[in-house]
């Protein structure tokens, strides 16, 4: 367990644990339950949580609660696995805004990052998977199992580099006989394009892991596509491991990253952030204002577009992601003002989004 809180005379710190939101409710509920265990590794401090899009309460409400509380000093920090546009710009820009506007004092901590607990919270989802396969009565040896690690995807290839680090130190936890990376949705590989390609390796299992905190539509966007691979090879033993979810390792780091605050350990790792370094496909992006882009649809819950399945005109079963193919991303939201999001540089690339386009409802 993490250490605790270490200066109870601080009355006046609050914790704010800033969420992405989710369209699903199963999501937002597993986040609240999440952070309804902090207060077991931070139990001298107020704990409250917000949403950046779509789920309520929104940041600037779990604020208003702490400030309610007598809080004038807040320890926030993001409740997600990597620092890219969400964590670098949209939650400091809501956290900077409000600030100024109350006069309150707010620290903001790293993400969770590549951390050991992280690591190890990881190789433990995968050891779960393998075991219960094994279980099953179908036994398969670790030099014939492949491990491939599922991330959310990003438009910052700094975050998307990240789950390559935690695909080979799981990799050497689980002692596996070979790894592969994918991702969910902006990048490539994709879910679909990527176990196709490892199935041509000839392992007899393969084990596909979202390094994700918790359900939602890109989970049953992973899971589905991971059946859909199977059906067609069966074979091969394809084994769904869980996302890391309330892990208490995964906790023991979120808690660290508040009290990281207070020592000054809260840097993010800036080496190949593509706002400060000059990366080849994103040179547009470097200096870019800090800002954020999701005003337009937070609070929405389950309204918000593509919360159901079975009311989507474009897919069955699941959410494959086909929506965002043609989406223009110079936009209006009925506001005051258009905003421009950088076009990824491989938008187009065969095994990336495109590779979603067959399944357009004819």
């Amino acid at each position: 367990m993490s250490s605790k809180s270490e200066d109870p005379s601080t009355s006046e710190i609050g914790v704010l644990i800033c969420g992405h939101g989710s369209r699903s409710q199963v999501a937002v509920d597993q986040f609240s339950n999440f952070v309804s265990k902090l207060p077991d590794y931070l139990p001298n401090w107020p704990i409250e949580f917000g949403y950046l899009e779509f789920a309520n309460p929104v940041i600037r409400d779990a604020l208003d609660k702490l400030r309610d509380r007598g809080c004038k000093r807040i320890l926030a920090a993001p409740g997600m696995l990597f620092a890219a546009m969400h964590a670098k710009n949209d939650i400091p820009s809501v956290l900077n805004a409000y600030a100024d506007d109350h006069g309150l004092e707010v620290g903001y901590g790293r993400d969770l990052g590549i951390d050991e607990n992280m690591i190890a919270a990881a190789a433990a989802r995968v050891e779960e998977a393998i075991e219960r396969a094994d279980a099953s009565g179908v036994a398969v040896g670790r030099e014939d199992t492949c491990l491939v690690v599922i991330g959310r995807g990003s438009s910052d290839p700094d975050a998307n580099s990240n789950i390559a680090k935690v695909a080979c130190q799981v990799k050497d936890l689980t002692d596996v006989g070979w790894h592969e990376i994918g991702y969910s949705g902006v990048t490539f590989p994709l879910v679909e394009a990527c176990l196709e390609q490892v199935v041509k390796l000839g392992f007899k299992r393969i084990v596909v892991f979202p390094y994700f905190l918790f359900s939602g539509v890109l989970i049953d966007r992973i899971y589905g596509f991971t059946d859909l691979v199977a059906g067609r090879h069966t074979d091969t033993q394809f084994v769904k491991a869980d996302y890391l979810n309330d892990h208490p390792l995964v906790l023991t780091t979120m808690a660290n990253r508040i009290t990281g605050i207070l020592t000054g350990d809260n840097a993010m790792d800036c080496t190949m952030c593509k706002y400060r370094a000059q990366i080849l496909g994103f040179e547009a992006e470097i200096g870019l204002p800090q800002e954020s882009h999701h005003h337009h649809v937070e609070g929405q819950g389950a309204q918000a577009p593509g919360s159901n399945v079975s009311a989507c005109k474009l897919c069955n079963t699941f959410c494959t992601g086909v929506c965002r193919l043609d989406m223009n991303h110079n936009h209006h939201h009925g506001d005051e003002h258009d905003h421009h999001h950088p076009i990824y540089p491989h938008v187009n690339h065969p095994l990336g989004p495109e590779s979603v386009r067959k399944h357009l409802k004819s």
